[in-house]
């Protein structure tokens, strides 16, 4: 029974977890900034295991990138928009809006970070 309530404590912390969702995507890519796009959905497990790895990355580069989840499952029109094949993707764009790498499947928080820093977005830069 403990493990069973731990799993749902777990399955909670995951629903709770806050993600930067975009609400134009007209905007997406943002153009004059460094943009990461993860593409999946809030019930994919895989997706709810980039969450917090979403939310720890948008307030770190606020300002810096522009880092942003779309649900494919509730924004259907975006899947076919971006070319996904499988959920979830991670997509990163220059400053120009242009894809420069996409990944699809959980992507480790080190490799997004040095991802971003290759493309010269630096968090410890003000």
């Amino acid at each position: 029974m403990k493990k069973l309530f731990g799993l749902t404590v777990l399955f909670a912390f995951f629903l709770s977890i806050s993600v930067v969702y975009a609400q134009d995507f007209s905007m997406v890519p943002e153009k004059g900034k460094v943009t990461m796009i993860d593409l999946g959905a809030k019930k994919c497990i895989p997706c709810k295991m980039m969450a917090p790895i979403m939310g720890r990355l948008e307030k770190a580069y606020e300002g810096k990138a522009h880092i942003v989840f779309i649900d494919v499952w509730e924004n259907r029109d975006q899947a076919p928009r971006f070319g996904i094949r499988a959920i979830p993707t991670q997509i990163f764009f220059n400053e120009n809006g242009e894809e420069v790498w996409r990944h699809e499947g959980f992507l480790e928080e080190k490799t997004i970070v040095d991802r971003l820093t290759e493309m010269g977005v630096n968090v410890s830069a003000q």
